[in-house]
């Protein structure tokens, strides 16, 4: 139905909250904000309101120093609601150990970390004109 938009960004050490470097399962919720903040921006010229996710399926963890991409598309334009679907994958991972901490690798095949659905809103006045 829309275009698929994609932000991609590498995940600081700030960002680490668990042992093993692990990152908060919320970081890709954020994330899918974003994405859903500009498609609506391209969609209705606002950046609309989220109001509920359908669905979060948490599947690979997320740790720092990964480079993770979020896309997402609308799947369904109401009267003011708009349906969206989102992907969150890991592209590149740190892959040194404790001589050579700062290797890494772009992973042949990205790995999907979250996927979710949900819905955002964009008041009727606030929505473009043409």
């Amino acid at each position: 139905m829309s275009e698929e938009v994609m932000i991609r960004l590498r995940v600081g050490m700030e960002l680490a909250h668990y042992a093993g470097d692990l990152v908060d399962g919320a970081f890709a919720l954020k994330l899918f904000g974003d994405v859903a903040t500009e498609l609506l921006i391209r969609q209705d010229g606002d950046e609309g309101l989220f109001r509920a996710y359908d669905s979060v399926d948490f599947l690979a963890p997320i740790r720092a120093g990964d480079f993770i991409e979020a896309v997402g598309r609308i799947t369904h334009v109401g009267n003011t609601s708009r349906k969206m679907e989102f992907e969150a994958r890991r592209v590149i991972e740190l892959s040194g150990n404790a001589d050579q901490p700062s290797q890494a690798r772009v992973l042949d095949e990205p790995v999907v970390v979250c996927r979710a659905s949900g819905t955002c809103i964009v008041p009727k006045e606030l929505q473009s004109k043409g």
